[in-house]
């Protein structure tokens, strides 16, 4: 008898199959590559500091950190200061000599009667000893969990990680932004961080109280939820809650790119904008805006970078400047826009972040927060490069290749 020929949907899932082992192998190629270059070639981390600088905003005085060292030590002076909450929350807290210091001061002020609370993200910190987390009794813990039933199922309420960055001491003084906990952080990295002192500190706290009595475990003890008698419009709080589906902050940058009619300035470590937030990039620099994107030349996630790189000719072509950080990692997730409004935070411009993770980002309506954001872009554009249309022309068929192999991966990142 006569073998059968293959159906059509056979051939249709052979073919998908390949494709997708294909990309495996890419990836895993790419990953591996990376790590090597890395070890036999570290670079040499340098790029331009700039100083903080404390503004009024309202009744607030908002700090804009890009340095870590500096941070670190203004958090911890807060936390030693602290006369009754401390409420610290990390994605990452390496535990190094950075993350002990934090770790010292935090069980010190729980000694001293202060209530200390703390929320770290269990995946992001799988390559930290557990034994580091182990904080005494009065210390308060949650520890957001490695996984959650409904995670594999790509359920988003379940799959999204805890990615933020939070500190509050005493309902009077809160700091937000990109900061990580950790040795590399404080030197190699440039990143920003905000501060507020004053009335706005309240959304901060209330953010982070939210959040522990919703994923604290039985007999942990409830935050009190209290309400505030002061409405700041100059500043705004944006809170991504995966389990209720809530996604404010990709609305948040979309209304604003809507406005701008001079200029836009974005920095981003991990910069894969979905079609719609595209589109609107591209119809401000259209309409006469300018759009300067800032970006590593290289991650620490080299598919990422790859999977942004896909995004690079629609953009260009568009007219959107993009800019590439040299010589050390830039992880701030900022934007300004027409010398107004601005926002810092931990959402990166990904899917990921933006219609994933549980995320909290700080909008500013205030000419001297814009300003300043303005002088921190400029000196990081003094350490990088431009890239232009033609430069891009210019890349390998291999390059070509590698983006159109990849670019279905990029609505899962």
């Amino acid at each position: 008898m006569a073998s059968r020929a293959p159906s059509f949907g056979h051939l249709a899932r052979r073919a998908a199959l390949g494709f997708l082992g294909l990309q495996a192998a890419l990836v895993a190629g790419l990953t591996a590559t990376d790590a090597w270059r890395k070890r036999i070639r570290p670079r040499h981390v340098s790029f331009p500091r700039t100083e903080p600088a404390a503004l009024e905003v309202g009744d607030s005085v908002a700090t804009i950190y890009a340095y870590g060292t500096v941070l670190y030590d203004d958090m911890i002076a807060a936390i030693e200061g602290a006369q009754e909450r401390v409420l610290f929350e990390s994605f990452i807290v390496k535990g190094d000599e950075v993350g002990e210091r934090f770790k010292a001061a935090l069980i010190a002020a729980a000694r001293r009667g202060v209530e200390v609370f703390v929320i770290y993200d269990g995946f992001a910190n799988l390559v930290v000893r557990r034994s580091f987390f182990a904080f005494p009794p009065p210390v308060n813990v949650v520890r957001y969990p490695t996984l959650k039933l409904g995670m594999l199922a790509f359920d988003l309420r379940k799959s999204g990680r805890d990615h933020r960055k939070l500190l509050v001491v005493d309902g009077e003084v809160g700091f937000v932004g990109g900061y990580n906990i950790g040795s590399a952080y404080a030197t190699k990295w440039r990143d920003t961080h905000l501060r507020v002192a004053g009335p706005s500190a309240w959304d901060l706290e209330n953010a982070f109280v939210d959040f522990w009595n919703q994923h604290r475990a039985p007999g942990q003890p409830a935050l009190p939820e209290q309400g505030s008698p002061l409405w700041e419009p100059h500043v705004r709080i944006h809170r991504n809650v995966p389990s209720q589906l809530i996604y404010p902050i990709r609305g948040m940058y979309l209304e604003a790119i809507d406005r701008a009619r001079e200029r836009i300035l974005i920095t981003q470590p991990y910069f894969i904008p979905d079609a719609e937030l595209l589109r609107a990039l591209l119809g401000a620099a259209r309409r006469g805006a300018r759009v300067q994107v800032l970006v590593p030349a290289a991650s620490n996630h080299v598919v990422t970078d790859w999977l942004s790189r896909g995004l690079y000719t629609a953009l260009l072509s568009g007219g959107v400047e993009i800019w590439r950080f040299q010589q050390a990692m830039i992880h701030a997730k900022t934007m300004t826009i027409d010398g107004q409004w601005s926002t810092i935070g931990t959402a990166n411009i990904d899917r990921v972040s933006l219609t994933g993770n549980y995320e909290i980002n700080v909008e500013l309506y205030d000419a001297g927060v814009a300003g300043q954001l303005e002088h921190v872009f400029e000196t990081d554009l003094t350490n990088a490069t431009r890239l232009t249309l033609a430069d891009w022309e210019r890349r390998s068929d291999a390059a070509r290749l590698t983006e159109r192999i990849l670019a279905p991966l990029r609505p899962l990142l």
